[in-house]
């Protein structure tokens, strides 16, 4: 869930470099009646956006360079990581981009576990604050604590940055400091409610179940059937209680429907 590089920040910056879902005549390519692409990726509804956007570009409706943008987004948003890269390598082949594009590929091989081919070609993107994250993560991921010194010097006080320390905290077990940093940028981003959830995580892992739940309470208020914080509920119930209670906590989930044992998340 703590996604160090932020993909958030990548995801931002392909969908500016996008820009718009209209073609070159002005046309949004919507049926009337039906959802444009706009209306999909403002209901964060990817699997309907990607659909939609495939089938575009399988009828030749619209720009191809923007179809292909827009297509690694919403595929990486996903977790379709190979789509994502895909699209990314056509662009790279058949049409004029920035040298960014070699840094969301290098984003999709990261989360492919290809670390060495990620760092490969992630040199081959702009020095910005997005490469640094990620050539920090990938320190951290294959051991190299020389880089991982020499990146983390690199990063900036910005919520990114922050965030992705936090998340390289988290993951070394240094938990104490990843609450800090989280706890700080709550402060600062009181409406990004994602964060709770982080400081949760990171107060149940020192073994502060109380105070996790608490905070957890802000986040499930908002969003009460979200599988990462019921399941991170029912992981406390277990800690405070017994198995029985965090069973009940997961019979949320799959009264709604939700799959328990085809999701690895929870069923751990």
């Amino acid at each position: 869930m703590m996604r160090g590089i932020t993909a958030a920040a990548k995801a931002k910056k392909a969908a500016a470099t996008a820009g718009s879902v209209r073609d070159k005549s002005g046309k949004s390519g919507k049926a009337p009646g039906q959802p444009s692409l706009e209306d999909f990726v403002a209901l964060r509804d990817y699997t309907g956006a990607l659909t939609l956007l495939e089938f575009r570009l399988k009828c030749q409706d619209g720009d191809t360079k923007n179809l292909l943008l827009w297509i690694g987004y919403c595929a990486f948003h996903l977790g379709n990581f190979k789509r994502a890269e895909e699209a990314y390598r056509e662009l790279l082949d058949a049409h004029e981009v920035t040298n960014a594009v070699y840094l969301y590929i290098a984003c999709c091989y990261f989360y492919q576990q290809m670390f060495e081919e990620s760092e490969k070609i992630a040199e081959k993107g702009p020095d910005d604050a997005l490469k640094i994250r990620l050539l920090f993560n990938i320190a951290h991921r294959t051991a190299d604590e020389n880089k991982l010194m020499t990146y983390h010097q690199k990063l900036k006080d910005k919520k990114e940055d922050q965030l992705s320390l936090a998340a390289v905290h988290y993951l070394r077990s240094h938990h104490q400091e990843a609450t800090d940093i989280y706890k700080r940028l709550l402060l600062e981003n009181r409406d990004d409610l994602a964060l709770n959830v982080y400081v949760a995580m990171c107060y149940y892992k020192l073994d502060y179940y109380d105070v996790s739940l608490e905070i957890l309470a802000v986040y499930l208020q908002s969003h009460p059937e979200s599988p990462i914080g019921i399941n991170l509920k029912a992981c406390n119930h277990f800690r405070l209680y017994n198995g029985k209670a965090a069973e009940a906590e997961l019979k949320i989930l799959s009264d709604k429907g939700v799959n328990i044992q085809a999701n690895e998340l929870i069923r751990h």
